[in-house]
């Protein structure tokens, strides 16, 4: 570790389980001798997984100390990044997308009736129950089929309206299985059935 005024990495006894510690070495391998700091995302993300979808002091220590890095700059990472969660979540992570395309198809009414039917008071925060946390992320990809929300870094939930994501959230309440994907019955990024137009269907 290079010279520091920073204090000592202490772990609090927090440790990568064997399996992990094999992913985070070969996380670590990809890189160039020395340059072993460039894996702290991929550590950080372990250890989020491993403690339960969120980290801590204990985690950011640990990730500094397997590193060689001083925690302070482990945290600056891990603070930048949407995707490590410095707060206990709920069982279900709710992350509504709400960059440009999402944002035109009416993000701010998914993340609203999200807020209503989870029982999350604002954007952020988590349920009474400890079942539902409610974010806001950036672009998540699914552009096509805006507007959407993923939970828990899994599941994808597209072409959502307020009514379709009340019925995902009450259904991750009752314990049922739910689809991912499009909520409105269109396949993978096709147009929407109604007032599709093709070759095939003018010669008809």
């Amino acid at each position: 570790m290079k010279v520091t005024s920073y204090r000592a990495p202490d772990s609090g006894g927090f440790a990568f389980t064997p399996e992990n510690q094999a992913k985070a070495d070969g996380y670590i391998a990809r890189y160039p001798e020395g340059r072993q700091a460039s894996a702290v995302l991929w550590l950080l993300y372990l250890a989020q997984d491993q403690n339960g979808g969120s980290i801590g002091q204990d985690q950011i220590d640990y990730v500094a100390s397997y590193l060689e890095m001083a925690p302070i700059r482990v945290h600056e990472v891990a603070s930048f990044f949407t995707m490590i969660n410095e707060q206990p979540l709920g069982r279900h992570h709710i992350q509504v997308c709400r960059t440009t395309s999402c944002w035109l198809r009416g993000s701010d009414a998914i993340s609203q009736a999200c807020l209503e039917e989870a029982g999350v008071a604002k954007l952020g925060g988590t349920s009474d129950d400890g079942l539902f946390t409610v974010s806001e992320v950036e672009c998540l990809g699914a552009c096509a089929n805006a507007p959407m929300f993923q939970v828990n870094d899994r599941n994808y939930h597209e072409d959502l309206t307020p009514e379709t994501a009340k019925a995902v959230i009450r259904a991750l309440r009752e314990g049922k299985a739910v689809e991912s994907g499009s909520q409105s019955g269109r396949v993978s990024s096709e147009p929407p059935r109604e007032g599709r137009r093709t070759l095939l269907a003018d010669a008809g």
